[in-house]
Formats: structure tokens, C-alpha cells, sequence
């Protein structure tokens, strides 16, 4: 592919000369044309200029594209790397902050970083629709300037992409070369005013970032706006994930996941540890624990600690506090923690709580898309609209509220879903076709709804009374089902 190379409109020059150096992708989507904002970010500038110079772009990819908001591309590790090591590679030098009032709207090019303000390197981002909410928060350095480079960008919003926002076929948003030219020689330069500032348009907010992954077996979202990345795995007991907010008070807000195997442990068990190194470090005066929970969210068991600790960030001692959440499941259990200091902890407590809110277990998740699709819960589908739906649903409540509390009532539950839903989603399906069958099924599970019911009027705080009460029910359900009829049929027949 080349570029054709002409004159520049003169309605530029308040802001450039004709000796200004812009810089050409080559992407296998086309030409993006970039020019740079010098007074506003020289350092900046520089560095992309000169990495650009050095072919450090050359055969990178776009490796998170997110439409609607941006695609981001220049690292290195993008060019024979592990996947899940794209997005934290670059130079061996940084550049400091040089946060200006330039807008985050559509075309422009601001430089991706961490935590650390201070740590931008070669990766940089390109904003598909205005997102304000990154202003003044990340450094703007450039936009794009050809009509042909809108066109790219929101090819390359529309290619193909999976886990963590990466393209699935990576040869499509590939930047086959970067290089620099004079202004004066490129073409067709779009008749662009001065770039908006800050103070003049309300944010736009563009959602939730949402993150899925089959090898965590989750889904869930994160703040809009925040850095989000996966390690890299070479640094032990890392978190999984970490979404990273702007720098608001002393430091910046973030939220990480952690994703551990159980072992066969029970929540209980994991509590118990999580406990007692908590208090070793609360005995030393590291930590101060405000208050611990164990509750149900979104109908897994969690336990919930409020905490705060003394951290010592570039000589500064600051007073952070966080909110630490375990999410319970069988084969797995996942840490999401929230951290901020203190004075600016509340500000975004409610991201935190959204994005608990959005927390999902794929495996489980994917049987109550079912019963919405077709198939799913006999019970709920015999029992829909009826008087007997508020039963079910309270059923649901104290199965999530105590049962699953406990080992053996966790268990318990995986097997029987396991084995419930192997049959459930065909009777399902035929209830939904035959109205007459649905009520005969309805009448059949009235008696083991009832027998049910009387779980909550008793007390179940331990293992041994949760088997007890579980084995009776079973028992009375047996006698109910099979052993009553069969007695009557042996009377009769005699």
C-alpha cells in the first residue's frame, strides 16, 4: 500500500508548519495520519516521533479495540508475544505526565500508561467516540487528520474481537509500517479548527467495560474509563486482573481479581485463612480490620472484610483503605478487592459495588440463560404466573441464604444440579407445549414445594443440622412419592 503524497490546507497553520513532521500507519485496514500537539505535550511528541523513526511500530498490532471508545496498539510484545502478555510491553524508558486540556474526542491520540502516571512508553490509544472521562487524566499528543484515517479507525472498531478486547484474527489491525513525513508532503489533510478544551461540552459516558473470560470461568464489568489489564503471570500471587481509575486524591483507585483453585476447601476453610493471616498482620500494626461478613451476592456465598493499612508510596505515607470480597464456587473462589485512600474511598464505591453487581459464573450462569431461551427449570416453568411462583422464588432465596453457607449444602447443590438439569430443560419445553401436562405436573410437585417449605421455620447454623434437616426431607419426600402410593396400591390389589 502507499501513500499519496500532495499538499497541505492552509487552515492548519495556526498550530502547524509546513516542516512539521506527522507520522503514517500502514495497517492492513489502511492510512491513519497523525499530526502532534508539540506545545502541548513536546516530550511526548518526541518520543513517538523518535520510536517511530526506529521502526519500534513496525509489524505491532491493535491488540485492544474497543468500539465505541478506542483501540489501542505499540506493543512490541504484539509481534511474536504470548496473547496474554499483550498490553504490558514497551521501551525501557518512560515519559512523564504531560496531562494538558486537550479533549478526549473522536480522532484523538493520547498515550496509554499504569498506575503510575508517570510511566507511559510506547503504547497509545486512539479515541473511537469522545470519552471525556479520560481528560486531563491521560496525556493528549496528537489526532488523526485524513478523512482515510476516520475511515481505518472505525474499520478496525469493527473487525472481530474476544477475551480482554483483544481481535481474533490479529493480521487484520496489523501496523505494517510507521513512518514519519513532512506536512507539506501529505495530501487531502482534512480542514480541522484548534482541538477542543477542557470546561466547554458535558462527558459522555460510554459504559461499563465488560470483561469475560473462559479460563476464569467469569463475566463481569469494570468502571468506564479505568486502565484495565490480565498479568502476565510471572510475578507469583499477582492479582488476575487489575482495573486502574484516574488519579483523583493521593493515588489511584483500583480494583483487582485474583482467581484461585479451592482445593476442596470450604468457604469456611478459606475464611478461617484469610482470617487468620489478616490478624497476624493486624497484630503487628500493619492492618486494621474494621468489620468482616458473610452474606450471599448475586446468590453465591461471600464473605466481605472492610480494612485499612498504612502504605508508603514515592516517600509518602498514605492511609488506604479497601474492600475485600470472596466469591465462593465449587471448583474456584475469586478475591475482588477495592483500594483507595481514604479520603476518596466512598467517590468510587459505588463502580466497586457495580461491578460486584455484574460478577458471573459462566457455568452457572449459562443453565438461567437456558430457562429463559427455552428449556430450564421444570419447577419454575410448572409453577410460572401461579400462585405457587412466590413459593419457588423463596425456595430460591433460602437455598442461596443457607444451604449453600455450608459444605455439605454446597455440594449437595452442584450434584443435584448436575443431575437436575441432565432431564429438567426437556420436561420444560414440553410444559410450554402442553398447557395440561404443565398443571399435571404442577399438582405432582405441589406436596415436595410444602415439604420444603418447612425449611424456613427451623434454624440451620451448622453442618450437622443442614444434613439432618436435608436427610428428613429427602426421607418424608421418599415416603410422600413413593412409599404412600405403593402402599396403597399393595392395599388395593390385596
Amino acid at each position: 500500500m502507499t501513500v499519496s503524497l500532495l499538499l497541505v490546507s492552509f487552515t492548519n497553520y495556526s498550530f502547524a508548519q509546513n516542516s512539521e513532521k506527522l507520522v503514517v500507519l500502514e495497517t492492513n485496514l489502511g492510512i491513519i495520519t497523525i499530526e502532534f500537539f508539540s506545545n502541548d505535550a513536546p516530550n511526548h511528541v518526541e518520543n513517538f516521533i523518535s520510536l517511530t523513526e526506529s521502526g519500534f511500530y513496525d509489524n505491532t498490532i491493535f491488540h485492544r479495540i474497543i468500539p465505541g471508545f478506542m483501540i489501542q496498539g505499540g506493543d512490541p510484545n504484539t509481534i511474536n508475544g504470548d496473547p496474554n502478555t499483550w498490553g504490558t510491553g514497551g521501551p525501557n524508558t518512560s515519559v512523564n505526565a504531560e496531562f494538558n486540556s486537550i479533549k478526549h474526542e473522536r480522532g484523538i491520540v493520547s498515550m496509554a500508561r499504569s498506575a503510575d502516571p508517570n510511566s507511559a512508553g510506547s503504547q497509545f490509544f486512539i479515541v473511537h467516540k469522545a470519552s471525556n472521562f479520560l481528560d486531563e487524566q491521560y496525556t493528549v499528543f496528537g489526532r488523526i487528520v485524513t478523512d482515510e484515517s476516520f475511515q481505518t479507525l472505525d474499520k478496525i472498531t469493527e473487525v472481530e474481537i474476544g477475551t480482554s478486547d483483544r481481535p481474533i484474527d490479529s493480521t487484520q489491525v496489523k501496523i505494517i509500517k510507521a513512518t514519519t513525513v513532512n506536512r507539506s508532503d501529505v495530501s487531502n489533510i482534512l480542514e480541522l479548527s484548534e482541538p477542543e478544551r477542557t470546561g466547554s461540552t458535558t462527558p459522555q459516558p460510554t459504559g461499563n467495560q465488560k470483561f469475560e473470560s473462559t479460563e476464569y470461568g467469569i463475566r463481569l464489568s469494570f468502571p468506564e474509563g479505568w486502565l484495565l489489564q490480565e498479568s502476565d503471570g510471572t510475578q507469583d500471587n499477582s492479582p488476575n486482573v487489575i482495573a486502574v481509575g484516574p488519579l483523583v486524591g493521593a493515588m489511584n483507585p483500583s480494583i483487582t481479581l485474583t482467581v484461585q483453585q479451592t482445593n476442596q476447601k470450604t468457604i469456611d476453610d478459606l475464611i478461617a485463612e484469610n482470617i487468620e493471616n489478616l490478624s497476624r498482620a493486624e497484630e503487628s500494626g500493619i492492618l486494621k480490620i474494621n468489620s468482616q461478613e458473610k452474606t450471599t451476592i448475586n446468590g453465591y456465598p461471600v464473605h466481605i472484610i472492610d480494612a485499612e493499612q498504612e502504605i508508603t508510596l514515592n516517600d509518602v505515607t498514605l492511609n488506604v483503605k479497601f474492600n475485600e470480597i470472596l466469591i465462593y464456587d465449587s471448583e474456584k473462589f475469586y478475591i475482588l478487592t477495592y483500594g483507595n485512600d481514604i479520603t476518596n474511598f466512598d467517590s468510587q464505591l459505588s463502580n466497586f459495588e457495580e461491578t460486584i453487581t455484574s460478577f458471573e459464573i459462566l457455568s452457572k450462569s449459562s443453565q438461567n440463560e437456558t430457562s429463559n431461551d427455552g428449556g430450564g427449570c421444570l419447577i419454575a416453568t410448572a409453577t410460572y404466573g401461579s400462585e405457587m411462583a412466590s413459593q419457588v422464588q423463596q425456595l430460591r432465596e433460602l437455598r442461596d441464604n443457607t444451604l449453600l453457607q455450608t459444605e455439605s449444602g454446597t455440594n449437595f447443590m452442584n450434584y443435584f444440579n448436575n443431575a437436575y438439569y441432565s432431564f429438567s430443560p426437556i420436561i420444560a419445553d414440553y410444559e410450554r407445549e402442553n398447557p395440561m401436562f404443565k398443571e399435571m405436573v404442577k399438582v405432582t410437585i405441589t406436596p415436595m414445594i410444602s415439604s420444603l417449605s418447612i425449611l424456613n421455620y427451623v434454624s440451620m447454623d451448622s453442618e450437622i443440622e443442614v444434613i439432618g434437616y436435608g436427610i428428613s426431607l429427602i426421607l418424608l419426600n421418599v415416603g410422600m412419592y413413593f412409599a404412600l402410593p405403593a402402599t396403597i396400591i399393595y392395599k388395593i390389589r390385596k
